[in-house]
């Protein structure tokens, strides 16, 4: 009987030793994003707002998004502001230089959802949409300050002093997000 069981055991060895190296490979190293790499990227801005730096695979079925943005004065009149809501990203803001103020949640109106095969939704944020938000929660934002925004929160800014450049840590749950993505900058 023992001979049978460990016939069995020694049978099963190669097939979990398969099972297991068929699992999501997980990442062995980190991934270092040199400052000058972020500011290669930021010189490439343009006249865009956002662009992402990288898109790194950190197994588990996640990717983290490294992107840089910058917003120039803006001001939204009224109570309503325009904003958008990313459905599967996640995304932390860690404000470099500048201020103001960011309307989040709040009543949503006047969906409009962003082209599926945009620069936006295939490279930086995902399936998102543009939503007009009152009665949102504001909070002035300045140099240093870092915010964390969950998937599905709507997001924008009411008033912008002179402006705002922020980077952004995109948590992708979904993988929705580019794995291996560098900006063409980078190259």
């Amino acid at each position: 009987m023992h001979s049978k069981a460990l016939k069995a055991i020694l049978a099963a060895i190669p097939f979990a030793f398969i099972a297991n190296n068929v699992q999501a490979q997980v990442p062995d190293n980190a991934t270092h994003i040199p400052y000058s790499e972020i500011m290669t990227v930021f010189e490439n801005l343009g006249d865009t707002l956002d662009q992402q730096v990288r898109v790194v695979d950190v197994g588990d079925d996640i990717n983290v998004g490294v992107g840089v943005l910058r917003r120039v004065g803006q001001r939204s009149e009224g109570e309503a502001v325009r904003t958008i809501v990313h459905y599967d990203i996640t995304e932390v803001y860690y404000v470099l230089s500048g201020s103001g103020i960011l309307v989040t949640g709040g009543d949503a109106t006047d969906p409009v959802e962003l082209p599926p095969d945009s620069h936006s939704v295939t490279i930086l944020v995902g399936p998102s949409g543009l939503r007009t938000v009152t009665s949102g929660q504001e909070q002035t934002i300045v140099a240093g300050d870092i915010v964390i925004i969950p998937a599905g929160v709507t997001h924008g800014f009411r008033h912008i002093q002179d402006q705002i450049t922020y980077l952004a840590v995109r948590v992708d749950h979904r993988q929705v997000l580019p794995a291996g993505y560098a900006h063409p900058s980078l190259d």
